[in-house]
């Protein structure tokens, strides 16, 4: 038993000092655990909400227009779906009963403002008695009121768009009767500017809202097919609700966007991501080379020597596929972002640099 256990132990040592030996040549000759690195850098980068919200699409303002007199629809002057400029005609109700009463009106105010006149020379010489003079004077302001009042009317058979917009579909086609108020004509969005609405978690609410007395908040969004080669439309905060939503935690903000190319409809659902400041010269690794161990999170730094060293580090936000370490490591070290599985601290590295760069805008 003690002849066996001695050669046994010598055999052990014997094995782990030709494994010594032989890793010594391969790391002599050049050879390691091939890995791709990459350096990393200080850049400005976004503090976004993260995950994004998801939101919707609004009209800066949307009216339903409808007659304010009754009558037969005469004329349509748009296209339905068509962009119309403010005060441009939509349209015609038949002008003719209004501009009947008018005239009719018009020729009784004639007639007592005639009267009135004979009467107040007769009240001036004293022939014609006070109440009789209240009287004429009474007749001729009620058909004045009257009159006014066919004029407004007549002047309501045109119906003008409120603002720049863009038309929805027709309710009612030429030779309709409309009733007034009743019957819905058509809907206009004004989208130049538009709004987009969405959600966050109550507890970005103090640093919007901190961030938001010192500068504007920037806000851009991104959509399905959206064209991948343009950025995606860019806008500022503009509303924070003043009442936090009891059942799910959320406030509702909403953003504005100038939408001068129309590049968002009404109703439209996209992804929004809202920028509260902006790190600067913050030290960015690929998100993959941020590695979680028992004692947290560390990097593979290669050194000079063509070894690793396991790095323990503090990772702060991600944005876009790039981490930012807020300790640990600086500008311009070598980090390992793929192959980590098969090292550990002082192992040689054969180095394959990566292609992809670590910037953003």
């Amino acid at each position: 038993m003690k002849k066996t256990l001695y050669f046994s132990t010598l055999g052990l040592a014997a094995a782990m000092l030709a494994n010594g030996c032989s890793r010594g040549k391969n790391n002599a000759a050049g050879a390691g655990v091939p890995v791709l690195v990459t350096r990393a850098i200080a850049t400005n980068l976004p503090v976004q909400i993260n995950p994004p919200p998801v939101g919707h699409v609004m009209p800066y303002s949307s009216v339903t227009v409808r007659s304010q007199i009754g009558g037969v629809l005469q004329q349509v002057h748009f296209k339905e779906g068509s962009e119309v400029e403010s005060n441009a005609l939509l349209f015609t109700i038949d002008p003719r009963p209004m501009q009947a009463a008018l005239a009719h009106d018009q020729a009784q105010l004639d007639n007592a403002s005639a009267q009135f006149n004979r009467d107040q020379k007769l009240y001036e010489a004293k022939i014609e008695s006070q109440d009789q003079f209240d009287v004429s004077k009474a007749n001729r302001d009620t058909l004045a009121a009257t009159v006014r009042t066919d004029q407004l009317n007549l002047s309501y058979t045109e119906i003008r768009a409120p603002f720049d917009g863009v038309t929805g579909s027709l309710q009612f086609h030429e030779g309709n009767v409309v009733k007034a108020p009743d019957d819905t004509l058509l809907t206009i969005n004004q989208i130049h500017p538009i709004y987009v609405q969405f959600g966050v978690s109550e507890q970005f609410l103090p640093q919007i809202r901190k961030e938001m007395r010192e500068h504007p908040l920037k806000v851009s969004v991104s959509f399905e097919n959206m064209d991948p080669a343009s950025a995606g439309p860019r806008g500022e905060l503009a509303f924070v609700d003043n009442t936090v939503d009891t059942t799910t935690g959320m406030i509702q903000l909403k953003a504005m966007f100038s939408n001068e190319n129309s590049v968002l409809w009404p109703g439209q659902f996209v992804n929004v991501e809202l920028t509260l400041s902006e790190l600067t010269n913050a030290i960015v690794v690929p998100s993959q080379a941020v590695q979680t161990g028992q004692n947290g999170q560390y990097i593979y730094v290669v050194k000079l020597n063509q070894t690793v060293e396991e790095r323990p580090v503090t990772a702060g936000i991600t944005y876009d596929g790039q981490t930012v370490i807020a300790r640990g490591l600086k500008a311009g070290e070598t980090v390992v972002i793929d192959g980590q599985l098969r090292l550990s601290p002082g192992v040689v590295v054969s180095v394959k640099s990566a292609n992809t760069s670590t910037n953003r805008p």
